[in-house]
């Protein structure tokens, strides 16, 4: 695989997608283990229709990166910003959200 990384600068620039919905919101998507790919597929599919060559190899690094990692990367951001979104992302308790969404994800590429 690439030595290449996600930082923080990289979560920076998606920051309105990240914080699109309110903690509380999210919080209990987090609880239900609500599979948001799926429920918000059509927006998904255009998001992604849209994307430059830097985000695609973003997107693919993300979909190929340890969940750890990721959630490292979230707790970083939370540090930086201050984000509840990012915080709850973060938390290892939300592995499986967080699974099941990316794993949504790569079907539908």
């Amino acid at each position: 695989m690439s030595e290449e990384k996600l930082t923080y600068e990289d979560v920076r620039a998606y920051e309105k997608l990240f914080t699109m919905a309110p903690s509380f919101i999210l919080s209990t998507m987090i609880r239900r283990n609500t599979n948001l790919v799926e429920k918000f597929k059509s927006q998904v599919v255009k998001f992604i229709g849209n994307l430059n060559e830097k985000q695609e190899k973003q997107l693919d690094l993300i979909l190929n990166s340890d969940i750890d990692d990721l959630q490292v990367l979230m707790m970083e951001a939370y540090k930086k910003s201050k984000k509840k979104q990012y915080k709850l992302l973060g938390n290892p308790k939300n592995k499986d959200f967080i699974k099941m969404n990316l794993d949504e994800l790569k079907k539908l590429l």
